[in-house]
């Protein structure tokens, strides 16, 4: 309960900042979090994506905060700079509110490694 409290608050933390700091106050949610991370992660800056660009940010994304669960590894660049990620074990079936808490721990864990708070 303590860690779930825990991760509440440093979730509502985060999305506070984030939301001030991106999005002009309107509240991001987990999607746009990890477009962000996505964005953050190619290290291209920020520009406009092609609709399936969007997708492969999210992707990335997704990879980088699962990789420390060890669901994936980072693999290689490739030649236009975006980075690849192997799946190392498969992602167990999770109930979408289970989804929804593991996704949201990666965030705060991400920003965490950041020293985003």
């Amino acid at each position: 309960m303590t860690k779930e409290l825990n991760l509440k608050e440093k979730w509502d933390i985060l999305v506070t900042k984030l939301s001030e700091d991106f999005s002009d106050g309107d509240e991001l949610q987990v999607d746009g979090i990890i477009y962000l991370i996505g964005v953050q992660e190619l290290g291209q800056g920020h520009r406009k994506f092609k609709k399936d660009e969007k997708v492969n940010l999210m992707h990335i994304a997704i990879c980088k905060l699962l990789e420390p669960y060890g669901y994936y590894e980072f693999d290689f660049f490739d030649e236009d700079g975006w980075p690849h990620y192997k799946t190392i074990t498969e992602l167990p079936n999770l109930k979408p509110g289970e989804q929804t808490v593991l996704m949201k721990e990666a965030i705060v864990n991400y920003f965490d490694d950041l020293d985003y708070f």
